[in-house]
């Protein structure tokens, strides 16, 4: 006779038991493929795409564009998870927006692709990756999600589609981070004034 071993539950504390609990989490709460290990990984491109940029810009589109879409943060970066597809459109929006061949620190998660899975919401592990908006299980997450055609929140007269407002946002956000990052190690000029006129 077979002796089955229940999985390992949630300790009533609410933190999660291993990496295998927190991607059961995923698939029952939300339906999100994932891999389970000592990290679980989320796969992009199968029910969400992720923009990959600095946390300060990330932060600055949170404030700018009104929406409900999920947002991580990790080590200095933002993930804002967008609609499955969105990475295959983000050079092209790039280019039509004006910023192709600029350095932006934007880069954009698709097929194939994984992200570090977040803590699920309510959960307390010290130094985790964790959601700076969380996905609200129960509903359906992707109906939030920027994507080329659009989600509430979004219309022509506020500035495009979701995904070209968001993207459009990310790019001049990522541009200022940067612009920042290098005014603050530049040199100072002592004793320079700005010439008036005469």
């Amino acid at each position: 006779m077979a002796l089955t071993v229940p999985p390992p539950r949630t300790p009533l504390d609410g933190r999660p038991a291993d990496g295998p609990c927190v991607a059961r989490w995923y698939a029952d709460r939300l339906g999100w493929p994932s891999v389970a290990g000592p990290p679980t990984w989320l796969l992009t491109g199968v029910r969400f795409d992720v923009l990959d940029l600095p946390a300060v810009a990330g932060l600055a589109v949170v404030r700018r564009v009104d929406g409900e879409w999920p947002v991580a943060v990790a080590g200095g970066r933002a993930r804002i998870l967008v609609a499955a597809g969105s990475a295959e459109e983000l050079p092209g929006l790039l280019e039509w927006l004006e910023w192709g061949g600029v350095g932006l620190d934007l880069t954009a998660w698709g097929v194939g692709g994984r992200m570090a899975a977040p803590t699920p919401p309510g959960w307390e592990v010290p130094g985790a990756v964790g959601w700076l908006r969380p996905p609200v299980p129960g509903r359906e997450v992707e109906a939030t999600l920027a994507g080329i055609t659009g989600v509430a929140g979004f219309s022509a007269s506020s500035g495009g589609s979701g995904l070209v407002r968001l993207v459009a946002v990310a790019a001049a956000e990522c541009h200022r981070a940067r612009l920042r990052a290098a005014g603050a190690g530049a040199p100072r000029v002592s004793g320079w004034r700005p010439r008036t006129p005469a």
